[in-house]
């Protein structure tokens, strides 16, 4: 099991232009992940878990919270989310956002039926704060187990293939991937870790866990 705290950042500044730009992304949303696969005619679909939404026009938090979910080869433990909006110039009603999910007790079994690896995941948690300069998220994975060849450092959009025994990629996942709009309005979205089933495992679909966005305050 890997012992270590895997975690890492990335910043969009906001950027002036002619005339109003329309936001790319809302101004705070968080979910704590979902799942859509399937194997043979039997499909397995976990709704989004803990979704909050940022409220840009009034100071406060809003939380969310999903129990624990259990699907044939997939397990997701209690997972949590908060969107808040702090006021840190009343005057010019000048605000800063933050949108974060977290969870803990991931685990996919569904590949070891093909030869593939127990995935385990104790702990997550993403975050994407703004405010009127830019925005930047954060994200941490602890406690990961399964993850052979993974490295200590993983950058923004890794790809990691997931392999049976004898070297066939069963999925695919990838970590930390960041969207930038275009033209960049200095909002950003990020989704820390989406795994794809590939055609060997037998599974068609995804899973997903934690996503946010956020966008530079007024």
């Amino acid at each position: 099991m890997r012992k270590c705290v895997i975690a890492g950042a990335v910043a969009a500044l906001a950027f002036a232009t002619a005339v109003p730009a329309l936001a790319a992304n809302p101004p705070g949303t968080a979910s704590s992940g979902s799942a859509e696969f399937a194997k043979a005619d039997q499909t397995y679909k976990v709704e989004p878990l803990a979704v909050c939404n940022v409220n840009p026009d009034a100071a406060g938090t809003v939380t969310a919270a999903s129990p624990a979910v259990s699907r044939s080869g997939l397990k997701i433990g209690e997972t949590s989310s908060a969107c808040t909006t702090e006021v840190v110039n009343p005057d010019e009603f000048i605000t800063k956002t933050k949108s974060s999910a977290s969870g803990t007790a991931f685990e996919l079994s569904a590949l070891v039926a093909a030869k593939g690896p127990r995935l385990k995941i104790a702990e997550w948690k993403i975050n994407c704060d703004a405010d009127e300069l830019g925005t930047q998220a954060g994200w941490v994975l602890k406690g990961m187990s399964g993850w052979t060849g993974l490295p200590q450092t993983i950058p923004s959009g890794y790809v990691h293939d997931i392999k049976a025994s004898n070297g066939t990629v069963l999925a695919k996942a990838k970590f930390t991937d960041t969207v930038f709009p275009v033209p960049n309005d200095g909002s950003l979205s990020m989704t820390l870790l989406k795994i794809s089933f590939e055609p060997p495992s037998g599974y068609t679909g995804s899973i997903t866990l934690g996503s946010v966005a956020c966008t530079p305050t007024p």
